[in-house]
């Protein structure tokens, strides 16, 4: 949290430490027994939240640690008591009457700073207590696929003929030996990293690994970094709050600086295509020639970019979802758009023997998901690839020896996968190097490597996702099945101009669950109760309507980690609340007993009269409810170095060698799930590498 109000109040508030304070427990406590009062009074699950709440903490990345410590500080501050309301009780010492009434006047304030307090510790203590496997099953969730027999029948294999044109498996099969495990002696330790390779890949996901798949089999020497562990096969746990500690960015908890929009990207080998829901789609036509129009970019027509996408649809096994695999969820949007006579249809997806387990997003055990581990790096591998997992790229040096283009030289740190510490630190040189750490992790490196400004950090852009809840008198189970398998365009261009929204099905677990609906207290728990029969849709709007506004942007933070500022650009509200909207209208063709929205002040829709509503709540930060898991924009192509990061090659602009592989070189928002997007580039920016550098 870095608001005006924050600057104000630092040089008063005591230090902050890596540990509960006193005071800092206290303000906890009593707001743990407002926000989930079953916890405590006997209606819910008895859990010492307190007492969990201090290792969970603990173990935070230091900027997260401490940005939510100087939120519970002031939050619990006599002097914010005063300012806040007119007297010095603090928050611990009021009742529980007025503690509430202080939770829900901050959670609606018209200060962002005081959303900001509040929402930091609500989201945190419910998604502690709803990940608990004990009170998940309270709820009527039934935990881990692995560990029972399929329940509902939108899980487990489908049964019947098996096809090589299906993405669902038929049969249960046994699981054979992880396909980067078979690759054993090509994973090393940060203390085995060679002293120079030909090319450094920086990151592993949907960029890197196919950059590195790609460059291998092209015959170069080439060293993978991935800051995040190795996890694979059945070290997936399925698991919640153990998945999003170990397999995300920040543990899960990356956000905006006034946590005005959550950040989900992944953290471990494999990148987002280990966490990811598996659809494919193409970049739309028109994008394409918008970045050849706008920015210049070269050679990636609709034409020239089909056979890159034949390509990789046919390598990672991208298959449509055929119309017996359906969740209920995703059966709104089909038979929902239907009804309405809006355009709805089944989504490609890459895998092959899926299983229909649910927990896509929590890394997938049964190696059905075709993504970095289970096709890129192990041919990166096979190719004779190295993988150093745990280990952080920290600087890049340019090393000028009389040479036509300097050498790259990366100094790395060994990162403790239980702690996230950084110990040993050594440096690797590198004839060329692929920077593919994403949108947030790809400009950070830049800067600190004093190869920033321009367009690096700048023209953010988030694929603001928000979602719409609905409570059915039918069974929905939303964590069960494939959680992608539809999604409605209809809405994709309102106006011509290609932005709009898209509304697709999230897989729906307790933990975020619990966090995204609104409120707290018995209202809050009176939903979450509802589990079985919540069904869910998130629509997702292209940003950057306003197209000379860059909504955000992507510093690197004086005491580590990313400074992440985000704002919606007008249009982008208007188009965010239209597709609010449009999810709730299918939600109500389908039978819904009643819709809910996720803003702070919550929109209650039983009937198509209550929709306009929603066009009357606010839309700032903390306001609505807002995620992203798809980032890009930070390092643009373009033909201007002022106001982009890289030419149409990936190659950063004035470094010679230095490239780009991710989405941050997405020049505009695409509107579409950016997977598939992202590794047409890297086969791109790849073979262009490989023509111009021949090993």
């Amino acid at each position: 949290m870095d608001g005006a109000l924050s600057v104000r109040l630092n040089h008063w508030m005591p230090t902050v430490t890596q540990s509960l304070t006193t005071a800092q427990r206290a303000t906890l406590d009593a707001a743990a027994r407002r926000i989930v009062p079953c916890a405590y009074d006997g209606t819910g699950v008895a859990m010492g939240l307190i007492d969990r709440l201090g290792p969970r903490i603990a173990r935070m990345p230091e900027s997260n640690r401490n940005d939510f410590l100087l939120a519970a500080t002031i939050f619990g501050h006599p002097l914010t008591a005063l300012l806040a309301t007119g007297s010095p009780v603090p928050f611990a010492r009021r009742s529980p009457a007025a503690q509430d009434a202080w939770l829900a006047r901050w959670a609606r304030s018209r200060l962002a700073p005081m959303r900001t307090m509040v929402q930091a510790v609500r989201r945190l203590i419910l998604f502690l207590y709803y990940s608990d496997p004990v009170v998940q099953r309270s709820i009527g969730y039934r935990g881990p696929l692995h560990e029972r027999l399929p329940e509902v029948a939108w899980e487990g294999p489908l049964g019947g003929a098996p096809s090589d044109a299906d993405p669902v498996s038929r049969v249960a099969e046994p699981q054979a030996t992880p396909p980067v495990a078979r690759a054993r002696h090509a994973i090393v330790a940060i203390d085995q990293l060679p002293a120079t390779t030909d090319v450094l890949v920086i990151g592993s996901g949907a960029g890197g690994g196919v950059a590195a798949a790609r460059l291998a089999e092209a015959g170069f020497e080439v060293t993978v970094l991935e800051e995040g562990p190795l996890v694979q096969g059945d070290a997936f746990s399925e698991l919640e709050a153990e998945s999003h500690e170990r397999l995300y960015a920040e543990q899960g908890l990356r956000a905006s600086q006034d946590q005005g929009i959550a950040i989900f990207q992944g953290g471990a080998v494999g990148g987002g295509t280990t966490v990811n829901w598996l659809i494919m789609l193409r970049t739309p036509d028109y994008v394409l020639e918008e970045w050849s129009r706008r920015f210049g970019v070269d050679g990636m027509s609709p034409r020239e970019m089909a056979p890159l996408f034949e390509q990789i649809e046919r390598e990672v096994h991208a298959r449509r979802v055929t119309d017996d695999a359906h969740s209920p969820s995703n059966r709104v949007i089909l038979d929902g758009a239907a009804k309405l006579g809006w355009r709805a249809t089944s989504a490609r997806i890459n895998a092959k023997g899926c299983v229909r387990s649910g927990f896509c997003g929590m890394g997938c055990r049964y190696d059905a998901k075709q993504g970095g581990l289970t096709v890129w790096l192990p041919r990166a591998l096979a190719a004779g690839a190295k993988l150093v997992a745990d280990a952080r790229a920290v600087r890049i040096e340019l090393v000028r020896d009389g040479g036509v283009m300097p050498r790259k030289r990366v100094t790395v740190a060994r990162r403790d996968p239980r702690t996230g510490i950084e110990r040993a630190k050594q440096a690797i040189d590198a004839r060329l190097v692929i920077v593919s750490a994403g949108a947030v992790g790809t400009p950070v490196l830049l800067q600190r490597s004093g190869m920033g400004g321009g367009g690096v950090g700048q023209w953010l852009r988030t694929h603001p996702t928000t979602a719409i809840t609905a409570v059915y008198d039918r069974e929905m189970y939303g964590a069960a099945g494939i959680p992608l398998s539809a999604m409605c365009d209809e809405f994709i261009s309102f106006d011509g101009s290609g932005y709009g929204n898209w509304i697709e099905c999230p897989p729906l677990h307790p933990g975020l669950a619990a966090v995204s609906a609104s409120g707290f207290g018995a209202d809050h728990r009176a939903l979450i109760q509802q589990f079985p029969n919540m069904g869910v849709l998130i629509s997702l709007t292209r940003d950057g309507a306003d197209l000379d506004l860059s909504n955000g942007r992507v510093r690197a933070r004086a005491g580590g980690g990313a400074a992440i500022q985000y704002r919606l650009g007008p249009t982008d509200a208007r188009h965010v609340a239209a597709g609010i909207e449009a999810a709730a209208r299918l939600h109500l063709a389908m039978g819904a007993r009643e819709v809910i929205t996720i803003h702070a002040d919550p929109v209650h829709i039983r009937t198509e009269a209550d929709l306009p509503a929603i066009r009357t709540r606010p839309m700032g930060s903390n306001e609505l409810t807002l995620f992203s898991a798809h980032p890009t924009g930070t390092c643009r192509m373009g033909t201007d170095p002022r106001t982009s990061g890289t030419t149409s090659d990936g190659e950063r602009h004035g470094v010679p060698g230095l490239y780009v592989a991710d989405g941050s070189l997405l020049p505009t928002a695409i509107g579409v799930n950016p997977q598939e997007t992202i590794m047409a580039l890297a086969t791109l920016v790849a073979g262009r590498i490989a023509m111009r550098h021949r090993a």
